[in-house]
């Protein structure tokens, strides 16, 4: 074969090569063997597939739902170039009763349209928007490897790892961000045999690399209009990425980056000197040096003052969660949601900001009773002892481990004379290590806004 990312080359029997791959497939999954003529690819694939613990009998799970769907589809940026994928795929797709589909980096599928009864064939395997259909969940298939392997690649029948999907083929090709060349996701055609051709492949390399230049016509690299982006969630010391050059930020610098961020009207001296600092004999000269020193550090231009203001938006994850939370996407906020804000920060204002995100995602966990969503939070070292997340999530999967440790947390949070349990179990409270952070059990002691 010439090309080794196609499935099956010019004038090849496409019902013997079934036979082969699925005697190869059988040999695999029994022995962990690949005979040839298994190409390297698939069988590079095979082998990651069964080292995730992906069985040949699975199935994809279904992660975005309804509104989740929607408000992450919404603020992807591969929904820029779907009329792009349309005009360019859609008739093919419908005339040959294939499907157009689109991932995203995860291999989560956006979008899947087409041929109304492949589409209702299709759904019979979870290749629904929605579902993740990542090489390390569902095995070898062409959109979840295209993205693993950062290459267009075709996948004919019995290569695809799960066995129920192995009466498709299927040719993706991963989407780049053109300015800074990650994968955004992989634009991907599903069908029958018919597809098992050169030509499907190189099809969706040319949609693939289409979509890349209307994404570069849209956002055209000029790193003056680069939005700043500010990473706070989880992390002690924030991460500034501006001007095309990553920046480690103090602690104190942290602080008053995400307070400008979220006011970009502007903070006097005494506003942010209430907001930074719980001790009121800290003087404005204090605070002017810290603005001084963050001035240097960020270089000329983007702090002014009268009132201190950042000169241009900045986005940061905390703003990402809390859009998304909005909008009513748990899922898609769960996800974004790395660990709490600044945790080992004291700022009265950070504090209370911490504590706000941070139960406004648990409220919207425990009301929508995912267990899979609670499982996530309690496991997390943020949420190992929320005793509420906890509770809920033994109603939703009651099973004997969640019980035992609900059973042992409610225990371990009413001996006397600990803290308050309902404030000291708060993930908002707590640091990644699982400590409350000197000066909490003060700070509870205050009204929140």
């Amino acid at each position: 074969m010439t090309d080794p990312w196609v499935a099956l080359e010019p004038g090849a029997d496409p019902a013997e090569r079934v036979r082969i791959l699925r005697r190869a497939h059988e040999t695999f999954t029994a022995a962990g063997t690949v005979p040839r003529p298994v190409r390297a690819v698939v069988a590079d694939s095979w082998r990651r597939s069964a080292r995730a613990g992906v069985g040949p009998d699975g199935s994809a799970s279904v992660e975005l739902m309804d509104g989740d769907l929607g408000a992450y589809r919404a603020e992807h940026p591969l929904a820029r170039v779907m009329p792009l994928f349309r005009e360019l795929m859609g008739t093919f797709a419908a005339d040959g009763e294939h499907l157009l589909a689109v991932c995203d980096a995860h291999g989560r599928l956006l979008w899947v349209e087409g041929h109304p009864a492949t589409r209702r064939k299709a759904g019979r395997m979870n290749f629904v928007p929605g579902a993740r259909w990542a090489e390390s969940a569902v095995g070898t298939n062409a959109p979840g490897t295209a993205v693993a392997v950062d290459r267009p690649v075709q996948v004919f029948a019995a290569e695809h790892f799960i066995r129920r999907v192995q009466p498709w083929t299927c040719a993706a090709a991963p989407v780049h961000d053109p300015r800074t060349g990650r994968v955004l996701g992989a634009v991907d055609i599903t069908g029958g045999d018919g597809l098992a051709h050169p030509h499907s492949l190189g099809f969706v390399q040319a949609v693939a690399r289409a979509a890349e230049s209307h994404l570069a016509l849209l956002s055209p690299e000029r790193p003056d209009t680069v939005t700043p982006e500010l990473t706070v969630l989880g992390r002690d010391e924030a991460h500034l990425t501006t001007g095309g050059r990553g920046l480690r930020l103090s602690r104190r610098h942290s602080e008053i980056l995400v307070l400008l961020a979220r006011h970009p009207e502007g903070l006097t001296g005494d506003e942010l000197l209430c907001a930074l600092y719980e001790d009121e004999s800290v003087t404005p000269v204090t605070l002017r040096a810290e603005l001084a020193r963050l001035r240097g550090v960020l270089g000329p231009g983007l702090l002014a003052s009268r009132p201190y203001r950042l000169t241009v938006p900045v986005e940061s994850d905390v703003a990402v969660v809390e859009r998304r939370l909005a909008a009513g996407a748990t899922t898609a906020a769960v996800t974004a949601y790395t660990g709490p804000l600044l945790p080992a920060s004291q700022a009265p204002a950070v504090v209370r900001l911490r504590h706000r995100l941070a139960d406004g995602l648990r409220a919207a966990l425990i009301a929508r009773g995912d267990p899979d969503l609670l499982a996530d939070w309690a496991h997390a070292p943020w949420g190992e002892d929320d005793l509420d997340v906890w509770r809920a999530l033994a109603t939703a999967r009651p099973t004997a481990a969640v019980r035992a440790r609900l059973a042992a947390l409610e225990s371990e949070l009413a001996v006397p004379g600990r803290m308050d349990a309902s404030a000291s179990q708060h993930p908002a409270f707590r640091t990644p290590g699982g400590r409350h952070p000197a000066g909490t059990a003060t700070f509870l002691q205050r009204p929140l806004p």
